[in-house]
């Protein structure tokens, strides 16, 4: 099941006073980037971030979940209204996440 426009408006939004947040569409889902590095993305209507440490220890009760068939498991955001939580989870997962791969031309 595809992710629906609305949905990923409505996570844009709640991501609106975090600076530098920016989504690619993708076979139905939404990447969604944080300073040019992927932090995670909308799956069947899901708010779904990597699951590394730094998110982990601001989400000790997120469920893991699947974002598709053969990915690796992802936190699930629930405290997704909390604009507040939203940007400190992005500042906080920012340094563990890898630099955006060189595309090759």
């Amino acid at each position: 099941m595809a992710s629906s426009k609305e949905y990923l408006d409505y996570v844009l939004e709640q991501l609106s006073e975090t600076d530098d947040i920016s989504h690619r569409a993708m076979m139905g889902e939404y990447i969604i980037y944080y300073r040019g590095k992927v932090v995670g993305g909308i799956y069947d209507d899901r708010f779904l971030v990597k699951n590394i440490k730094a998110a982990a220890d601001m989400m000790p009760d997120a469920d893991l979940e699947l974002p598709y068939d053969g990915a690796k498991e992802m936190l699930l955001v629930e405290d997704i209204e909390n604009r507040g939580f939203l940007r400190e989870l992005m500042e906080a997962m920012y340094d563990e996440l890898p630099a955006p791969k060189k595309r090759k031309s």
